[in-house]
């Protein structure tokens, strides 16, 4: 992956801004990149997807047409899209942004993805269709936990990295090891350098109050019902797609399939939709506060932009 050389200028080569979902990055982002002549850049791994404009709260089609947004709703929902994928995106549209002078302000809530712009990921090996498929097939219809039973006995420092319910991450490490004879874990010191690597960047993590985001959360899932949601995942349901994509595994979806099933009721599957949305929250918090570096400024919601422009004046 080649790393561009983004263009001289007084202040940070680009923008971080990352945070629980439903802290107020986009608006953040949205009015920095205003301010600033910049685009803002997708970082969030539901939010590629064409099929969940809704339900991923993209944002709207008089926002992107006000300022530019990129990597937003550019990939279809029957691609397994990965960071590395990300990566290599940002890649191509850095070196785009170079040519033109512009700043790019990266938004979103996946952490991975912010490490890839920087650290870079493991060089995982391709695993061939024809294996992907024969773990698969063994796996339809057996217990998550059972997986992880089986993952234990062949890499058992994959499996206790690992939450047994963790479906999808199992799976991966199954597949790498049957197509490899290694364990995950082999590969994980083979990292390529991320396309920000070594840049002065301005990092901001929202952290908003927990019983105000919980609220928040709350009440956006519901306008989110109101807006179509429910018909947006009818429309993805009738695709048949496997259950394993990310798109299908998104927070809302798989209660609102099962809703349109007619295995739960419409308030369950909002509940569901909810409890899975405040969850995933408080694994953002606890991935960040981990596993990024000191650099990242926390910050409330309502004194981050005076924080911004503040570090960028300075």
């Amino acid at each position: 992956m080649s790393v561009p050389t983004l263009p001289t200028r007084n202040g940070p080569a680009a923008i971080l801004i990352a945070g629980p979902t439903a802290s107020g990055k986009s608006g953040l982002a949205l009015d920095l990149a205003r301010r600033l002549g910049g685009v803002v850049v997708n970082t969030d791994s539901m939010q590629v997807y064409a099929d969940l404009r809704r339900l991923s709260a993209r944002p709207s089609p008089a926002e992107e047409e006000g300022v530019p947004h990129r990597l937003y709703g550019h990939v279809d929902g029957a691609v397994n899209y990965s960071a590395g994928h990300f990566a290599r995106d940002a890649a191509c549209l850095l070196t785009e942004l170079e040519a033109v002078g512009t700043l790019p302000v990266f938004v979103g809530g996946t952490g991975l993805y912010f490490r890839a712009l920087e650290e870079g990921l493991s060089d995982l090996p391709a695993v061939p269709d024809p294996v992907r498929a024969a773990i698969r097939a063994r796996a339809e219809g057996c217990p998550t936990e059972a997986l992880h039973a089986d993952l234990a006995g062949v890499d058992p420092a994959g499996a206790a990295a690992l939450r047994p319910s963790d479906r999808a991450r199992i799976m991966r490490a199954l597949e790498i090891h049957a197509a490899t004879g290694r364990p995950i874990a082999a590969f994980h010191g083979e990292r390529r350098p991320g396309p920000l690597a070594g840049r002065p960047l301005l990092k901001l993590f929202l952290s908003p109050e927990r019983e105000t985001l919980r609220r928040r959360i709350d009440d956006r899932f519901m306008a989110m019902i109101a807006d179509g949601a429910l018909d947006e995942v009818a429309t993805l349901r009738e695709r048949r797609l496997d259950p394993l994509l990310p798109i299908m595994r998104a927070h809302g979806v798989p209660g609102l399939i099962a809703h349109l099933d007619g295995e739960i009721g419409r308030d369950e599957a909002i509940r569901r939709g909810q409890a899975d949305t405040r969850r995933y929250a408080k694994r953002q918090f606890t991935w960040f506060r981990h596993q990024m570096g000191s650099e990242w400024l926390w910050t409330d919601p309502e004194a981050a932009l005076a924080l911004a422009l503040a570090r960028l004046s300075a």
